[in-house]
């Protein structure tokens, strides 16, 4: 069997799952929900909408499976949760978080996978640190902004900000720099195979 020219992978696909048969992607989208799951356990309690590690796994997700992939696995998991599996923060599952505080937040999960991943595919990852950061921040960002909008439907601008956006923007922060740091380690990982 010859050897696989590591080198010829973009970047854009560090799991190689581009020429993946049609089971593996579907094992990899299980193992993503499992990671989401894990991930929302992963928590730091407030109120009404906790910090938890989602946003790192979502935007992770999108970049290491591609948009599309990363975008079907967060559906995947949202229904998950919607049938009732507690699979979202503190063990929750339900109708319940789709129709509260954090339904905005949930609504973005999708989308915020898709920019992660779309940017990674246009080359923002890997050996590109800064715009790694930049992909995962603005994802992150575009998920307090939809959430934080439907807060505000619920609770008015100013309490919307106090409590559903201004706490989470360090995290954002340091979550996109974690993000940036791990796939540049896989990136330099993946060069030492060649």
């Amino acid at each position: 069997m010859p050897a696989t020219d590591f080198s010829q992978i973009p970047v854009s696909d560090p799991l190689r799952l581009a020429g993946r048969s049609v089971l593996t992607k579907a094992l990899f989208v299980l193992a993503g929900t499992l990671a989401l799951a894990l991930a929302s356990q992963i928590a730091v309690p407030m109120y009404p909408v906790p910090v938890t590690m989602q946003t790192f796994a979502i935007t992770m997700i999108g970049v290491l499976y591609g948009w599309r992939l990363g975008a079907l696995t967060v559906l995947l998991w949202l229904g998950e949760a919607a049938l009732g599996a507690p699979v979202l923060a503190n063990g929750s599952g339900g109708l319940a978080p789709f129709a509260g505080p954090t339904a905005g937040y949930l609504a973005s999960f999708p989308i915020v996978a898709a920019v992660a991943g779309y940017l990674a595919e246009k080359g923002w990852t890997g050996e590109r640190y800064v715009k790694s950061f930049a992909a995962h921040l603005a994802a992150n960002v575009l998920c307090l902004a939809i959430g934080g909008a439907y807060l505000a439907y619920l609770l008015g601008a100013e309490k919307a900000w106090l409590l559903g956006v201004a706490p989470f923007i360090l995290g954002a922060v340091l979550k996109s720099a974690l993000a940036a740091a791990l796939l540049k380690g896989l990136q330099q990982f993946r060069a030492k195979e060649v």
